[in-house]
């Protein structure tokens, strides 16, 4: 196909129709998932189903809220959150441990879906799933076309039966018209299974982090008198980070400060963070505010243990940390590797020295350093997406 031919595609695919997402709760943090479908939907209607989860819950606090806030959530209806994007939350039996259980689930969820999609009079609806959870819904809600959007090893996660989840992500692969990867490792797995298979690497909203650059931009009171220099960290503090990389960092610069932005997932001990003095659990802040904080780092850290989790995983916030215009230090994981802008450790000794380098060379947010990720904006990334959506839907004989 010429490049011309490639272009009208992406320019009239995905505009004028009806979306139906199957993704992580909308309320959480902005992940690719929201940034992608926020750009659709000024084109599009999305009905964006929050997730049903991908692991039986267990009996602890953490869980228990959960189900409570899923139920109060599904007792709201439909929502639009913003213009031409509403969201539901479906309701599921929360205790799915035998296969009568999910069985009912999956008709559970495919009626609620179908409801919904009556109320908004969706027509030649696209189902869009980011989750191998909606296997039983996806393809079977009347879709002109199915799209499955993997931007995670689903099955490698800790708290989940992967023996599960892997069945269910084989059975969304057959049924997907194509299958958009965000990572080289991704792709080369699922085109195992779906030949039509494709790679789209993250975006970044790079007008909101590169305000870390800028003069006007205010540092939020927790941080802004902390000694310096200051080593962060935002994100989900999961069991794929290395903590013990974070309180090596604190141990080797006595005179400054750690700070570590995020909730701390349940199943996580943050007690080697709590053992240095000079680390600071700042809890979860919102997104509006993570360029204030990024202005107040000297170097980002972003340290992952590297399993088969994190070998196929793309950190969205490593593109963040730079379109602030900080110096970042990783963990040696293929697609940061690709990025090209961070410095890579092998092990927590290493890790230490990449961020006595960052110092020595010039810490703190600059705005030459964003201005090097400034071309991978997440409208970018939705005109590849358009194109490949483009391109297969001819291919399949579907109408743009």
């Amino acid at each position: 196909m010429r490049r011309s031919e490639e272009m009208d595609l992406a320019r009239r695919a995905l505009r004028g129709r009806d979306l139906v997402v199957f993704s992580n709760d909308w309320d959480g943090d902005p992940l690719s998932k929201v940034h992608i479908m926020r750009i659709l939907s000024r084109d599009n209607r999305v009905l964006w189903v929050n997730s049903i989860g991908n692991r039986a819950p267990k009996a602890n606090a953490h869980d228990v809220k959960r189900i409570w806030s899923k139920l109060a959530s599904f007792t709201a209806g439909i929502r639009e959150v913003e213009p031409n994007l509403f969201v539901l939350a479906p309701l599921a039996i929360p205790f799915y441990g035998s296969e009568l259980v999910r069985a009912a689930n999956r008709e559970l969820l495919r009626a609620q879906v179908l409801r919904a999609m009556r109320t908004l009079h969706f027509k030649r609806p696209i189902s869009w799933s980011f989750l191998p959870a909606s296997a039983p819904a996806s393809g079977r809600l009347g879709e002109e076309f199915v799209v499955y959007h993997c931007v995670d090893e689903f099955s490698a996660f800790s708290d989940t039966n992967g023996k599960h989840i892997a069945e269910l992500e084989e059975q969304l692969l057959k049924r997907a018209d194509l299958c958009i990867t965000s990572a080289d490792r991704l792709r080369d797995n699922k085109v195992r299974v779906n030949p039509n298979t494709v790679l789209v690497r993250h975006g970044v909203d790079f007008n909101h982090f590169v305000k870390a650059c800028e003069p006007s931009t205010p540092i939020p009171e927790d941080i802004a008198n902390l000694p310096k220099p200051i080593f962060g960290f935002f994100g989900l503090v999961a069991d794929w980070v290395d903590l013990e990389a974070i309180a090596a960092t604190a141990r080797a610069h006595p005179e400054g400060s750690v700070v570590v932005i995020g909730k701390v997932a349940p199943d996580v001990d943050p007690a080697v963070l709590k053992a240095e003095r000079n680390i600071h659990l700042l809890g979860r802040k919102p997104y509006a505010a993570l360029p204030g904080y990024c202005k107040a780092f000297d170097v980002a850290l972003m340290p992952f243990k590297v399993n088969e989790l994190t070998l196929n995983a793309n950190p969205l916030k490593v593109r963040e940390y730079l379109a602030a215009g900080v110096p970042v230090v990783s963990s040696d994981i293929p697609e940061v590797r690709k990025v090209g802008l961070c410095k890579l450790a092998r092990d927590t000794e290493d890790f230490v020295r990449k961020v006595n380098e960052c110092l020595a060379e010039g810490a703190g947010p600059s705005r030459e350093r964003a201005e090097r990720i400034r071309h991978e904006s997440w409208e970018a990334k939705v005109e590849e997406i358009r194109g490949f959506v483009g391109e297969a839907m001819v291919k399949a004989g579907r109408g743009l």
